[in-house]
């Protein structure tokens, strides 16, 4: 069997009307299915999937009135486990180093707080955040990878603690809900 990535990622919003205007009307992924998922012992789900190219998606759901899951809780995934943002992150291709340049100033137009351009040897990036505190990249190579040196772990670059997003752990303990 061949690799032929991923289907979808699943992930949970408190706000799903929220995060659909983000990944729809900011980021211009379209949604391909909505659903309202009628639990049996009481309340429901709303499930969205959004295409976000090569036949991959990402999903959200939204849990209301659902006996066993919280009102409240923090859908960063990061704050909770008490990590940095940038330790469980999405990253989106960009397809060139003038795409990710575009794609920068749009998100900036759109009001997005976006970081400069980061160099990270063999790629440029992006960083920012969703609605639900979730760190999002857009990538772009800038060179082949996986050669024999590629592959071997080795320091190739350094970067700061704020660039990292390390600070944050301080910041947003464990105990951290989104409020």
């Amino acid at each position: 069997m061949s690799h032929k990535g991923f289907s979808h990622i699943g992930l949970s919003t408190l706000d799903l009307d929220q995060t659909r205007d983000f990944y729809e009307n900011i980021l211009g992924f379209q949604p391909v299915r909505c659903d309202i998922i009628k639990v049996k012992e009481g309340g429901q789900i709303r499930h969205i999937f959004f295409d976000t190219g090569r036949d991959q998606l990402l999903a959200f759901m939204e849990a209301r009135g659902v006996p066993g899951i919280p009102a409240e809780y923090d859908t960063g995934i990061n704050r909770g486990l008490g990590v940095p943002s940038g330790f469980y992150h999405f990253a989106f291709e960009a397809g060139s180093v003038e795409a990710l340049e575009t794609k920068r100033q749009e998100l900036l137009a759109k009001g997005v707080q976006v970081t400069e351009i980061v160099h990270h040897d063999a790629a440029k990036s992006i960083y920012f955040k969703d609605p639900n505190g979730m760190q999002l990249e857009y990538c772009c190579f800038t060179r082949d990878v996986g050669t024999e040196d590629d592959v071997r772990m080795q320091q190739r670059f350094e970067m700061s603690v704020q660039a990292l997003g390390l600070e944050e752990t301080k910041r947003f303990p464990s105990s951290h809900r989104r409020g």
